[in-house]
């Protein structure tokens, strides 16, 4: 009797200890693949939040079928028409820059610089972000500032870095040229050449530059060797050690809220104070828009500055904790890392599946041609 129970205790304790193993390593890879290969959210692994990023939360997933808004619908008309207006560069100063100097398609729709150039070669301050998806948006440019895409495509017309021309002057330019005469009739019902009607044009063609599904998106519809046993490891790490799904949530891979990461460079070349700027709030100091991170393989550099060349870097940092800013702390303005962020001892093999799962997120291929413009 003595025997069994001395046999039973230890069975219960190696039982204990087995089970005890498995809690700390997680799951098998072929159990994540499983899971998250199911086509059902609800038996997924619950991921890692803090309690910031709770409200209005939403898990990563397929995108949703895009909307246009009430005031301005589509029509392929439209369409076309914003697209040849995407390209002219008729709508800056020197005649010689348009929205797609910046937004290249043959770039991911961005332009691959640390940071834009325009008007008589004159540098921006920020990392051109890509407009790809850009339909999922809600607020625009790295710290807000514009609440519709109608508004984001007047803004660079008129920024004196950018294609620095007057949007009246821009009206009376386009106005000018005949060959879009029948253009905008076909668009809008008249052949009257307003702003409203530019920014409309080109919003309606931008909304519509979309990424098809990707290896992430069939694989999380079902398709269950859609992704290797690597990137089904990074994808368990983006929601879970890595504290990825923190900031870059729902399907646009954004939880489109502003976070300091430590990348103020308060005091220092490259200081940018990001929302503050437009909220005049000391606790926006060093705050910027989270970007998506669809399509993030083809769109290097990185962040707010573009000082990031590669993935790794940035994940390198991110693993790190992102920097602590030491420097004039008793200014009214001293910038506040989000404390999201911490040391996340990620190793080698993990940093490596992290980007082999962000990988997955690329699927837009398709160069598009510059339209002819009207004359």
């Amino acid at each position: 009797m003595k025997y069994f129970l001395s046999l039973s205790a230890v069975l219960f304790l190696i039982y204990s200890f087995s089970d005890f193993n498995r809690t700390q390593k997680g799951y098998t890879v072929q159990e994540l693949r499983e899971l998250y290969g199911s086509g059902d959210h609800d038996l997924w692994p619950k991921p890692h939040l803090f309690d910031e990023a709770r409200e209005g939360f939403q898990d990563i997933g397929v995108l949703s079928k895009p909307e246009f808004p009430k005031d301005n619908p589509y029509s392929q008309e439209k369409e076309e028409l914003g697209k040849m207006l995407f390209f002219d560069p008729r709508l800056s100063k020197s005649g010689q820059i348009s929205c797609a100097n910046c937004h290249d398609p043959e770039l991911s729709w961005a332009d691959g610089r640390r940071v834009a150039y325009g008007h008589d070669r004159q540098l921006g301050t920020r990392n051109t972000p890509t407009i790809l998806n850009i339909n999922y948006a809600k607020e625009y440019f790295w710290d807000g500032r514009a609440a519709t895409l109608e508004e984001q495509a007047k803004a660079p017309i008129e920024n004196p870095v950018e294609m620095n021309f007057h949007s009246r002057l821009a009206v009376k330019t386009i106005a000018r040229i005949k060959g879009y005469k029948e253009h905008f009739k076909k668009a809008f019902g008249d052949d009257k050449v307003t702003e409203e009607k530019i920014t409309k044009a080109i919003a309606t063609f931008e909304r519509n530059i979309i990424s098809p599904k990707s290896k992430f998106d069939k694989f999380i519809e079902g398709k269950k060797d859609e992704l290797t046993d690597s990137e089904i490891n990074g994808l368990h790490l983006f929601r879970t050690k890595a504290n990825c799904i923190n900031c870059h949530n729902t399907p646009y891979f954004s939880d489109q809220k502003f976070h300091n990461i430590g990348l103020t460079y308060f005091g220092r070349e490259y200081e940018d104070l990001g929302l503050y700027n437009i909220s005049k709030k000391n606790e926006d100091v060093g705050k910027f828009k989270t970007p998506t991170l669809r399509e993030i393989s083809q769109t290097a550099p990185y962040m707010h500055n573009g000082l990031f060349p590669n993935i790794r870097g940035v994940l390198n940092m991110y693993n790190a904790g992102m920097p602590n800013e030491k420097r004039n702390r008793d200014s009214p303005l001293a910038p506040h890392k989000s404390k999201m962020l911490e040391k996340l001892d990620l190793t080698d093999n993990e940093l490596t599946d992290l980007e082999n799962f962000l990988n997955t997120l690329h699927s837009y291929k398709y160069k598009m041609r510059a339209p002819l413009l009207p004359k």
